[in-house]
């Protein structure tokens, strides 16, 4: 129920010759120390004309998104085109103090010699996205990528088939292809890519296909940034204002038809609040998607799922928790041939409940009771570390209880999901949910190599300590050793 690369049973796709994939990755080889010394401003130049291209041609990205996932515009233009406009702006802005070498301290024991570090072109970076914001989540590190100095590979999903034959035509149109290329296709595409040595691997989509990323990377000992997913909790409780809980959380869920990584997966809120929670966001729902099922179903502010594959999947698991005693609140019915699936709240959620074992990803959000925060921190660190964790509270003692025991990729107090629009917070994941982290200066020094660098004036300390390891030497040692580090 996760976003993945593709599996074998995805739709045909054209075949791509691996010749094909092997000579566009030896054409970047051959092309890299090129574009490894660029300027800061050739590379805000491309970047320039990476966003004029985005806004000149949204339109054309409407289009690719209504047809996969029936997005309304106005989604389309703050889930995919927002962040991304927004984080080449913060890199051009910032971009040549970013580049320039950083003056480090050297020990009085190395007195003479000055130190910096260089971040410099990883080299030839391959970035596999998922279908959940199929643009979104494709150019984002590639623009940390440009602004690295590296050349590019990008394999976006073909579950998204029509977003995914607009990136490739945008990006062709946009750059050489021995600098930026893009293959479509289903596994035998990925697989074919992952046998190649890149620098380095940026990886959005499941923990389960992350590990098989990782597998492959481990061959070539490339460096990986894998952006995950997992449960992301919520956690309202018995000081929260619920209105303005509830607005957040059913916006934060239902963005994208619960399709999205930091999305909220389950509610753990206060026993004395429930009630209010669940006459809100009732009324919140009836006032942005529709008063009645029907009138949800043919909302054009409600995506659909992204596959009958998708939607079956998330009905079983929903029909499973209600046989395991899980109440509808609102919602409950989906349409296969529609691929549709109704914002849904369920409450009466036991831990056990099939609805708490995997990632939803899906318009489904389970609802827990607790009675105090130490029950609350026992169910969420019975899970693996998820990718975001959400408070709503009045109370600075809980919030600061609940930072200091649990575990998240990014934490939100009193809102959900944006902090991943702050391009000076590290976005990305822990242990399952994911390793590495990206977004304004955080990307691009993961797509970069720290290198050390050691200048030693005319000043030589080292001579003193050549053997051979005399008497006089070995004090010489002591001493450093005492006084010099």
């Amino acid at each position: 129920m996760n976003p993945t690369i593709e599996s074998a049973a995805a739709a045909a796709k054209p075949h791509v010759p691996v010749e094909d994939i092997r000579a566009a990755f030896e054409a970047q080889r051959l092309n890299r120390w090129r574009i490894a010394q660029t300027t800061a401003k050739e590379r805000a130049a491309k970047l320039r004309r990476l966003k004029e291209a985005i806004l000149s041609r949204k339109e054309e990205l409407h289009e690719a998104l209504r047809c996969d996932f029936q997005k309304n515009p106005g989604e389309a233009d703050l889930t995919e085109i927002f962040p991304v406009i927004s984080e080449i702006n913060h890199t051009i802005a910032h971009l040549p103090r970013w580049m320039r070498p950083v003056r480090v301290k050297t020990p009085l024991a190395l007195f003479g010699a000055r130190s910096e570090v260089r971040l410099e072109a990883k080299g030839l970076v391959l970035i596999l996205s998922p279908w959940n914001y199929p643009f979104h989540l494709l150019i984002n590190p590639l623009v940390a990528a440009l602004a690295a100095g590296n050349c590019v590979i990008l394999k976006p999903s073909s579950k998204v088939p029509r977003t995914s034959q607009f990136i490739r035509r945008f990006i062709a149109d946009l750059f050489p292809s021995d600098e930026v290329a893009v293959f479509e296709g289903s596994a035998a595409v990925s697989d074919a890519l992952l046998e190649l040595p890149f620098d380095h691997i940026f990886f959005t989509g499941s923990p389960r296909i992350g590990r098989t990323i990782m597998a492959a990377a481990s061959k070539h000992l490339t460096t990986l940034t894998l952006e995950l997913g997992g449960k992301s909790p919520v956690i309202i409780d018995e000081t929260a204002d619920i209105r303005k809980a509830a607005e957040r959380t059913v916006w934060g869920k239902f963005l994208n038809a619960g399709q999205t990584c930091v999305a909220p997966d389950y509610l753990l809120i206060h026993e004395s609040r429930l009630e209010d929670f669940l006459s809100q966001a009732k009324k919140i729902v009836a006032e942005r998607f529709g008063g009645t099922e029907d009138a949800r179903r043919a909302s054009p502010d409600f995506c659909r799922l992204v596959s009958l594959g998708h939607q079956q999947g998330l009905s079983r698991v929903l029909e499973e928790s209600l046989r395991h005693g899980a109440k509808v609140e609102i919602g409950g019915i989906g349409k296969a041939d529609e691929r549709y699936l109704a914002p849904t709240l369920l409450s009466n959620i036991r831990e056990d409940s099939p609805i708490m074992k995997e990632e939803i990803f899906g318009p489904i959000l389970p609802i827990i009771a607790y009675k105090n925060l130490e029950e609350v921190f026992r169910i969420i660190r019975s899970k693996e570390k998820p990718l975001a964790l959400y408070v709503f509270s009045q109370s600075e003692e809980n919030i600061e209880r609940v930072l200091r025991n649990t575990t998240a990729g990014g934490t939100c107090v009193n809102t959900m999901i944006v902090h991943l629009a702050n391009p000076d917070l590290p976005f990305g994941g822990v242990g399952a949910s994911g390793m590495g982290n990206y977004h304004g200066y955080h990307g691009f020094r993961a797509l970069s190599h720290e290198r050390a660098v050691l200048r030693q004036g005319w000043i030589d300390t080292l001579r003193f300590f050549y053997p051979p390891y005399t008497a006089w030497v070995r004090r010489l040692i002591r001493l450093a050793t005492k006084y010099l580090t």
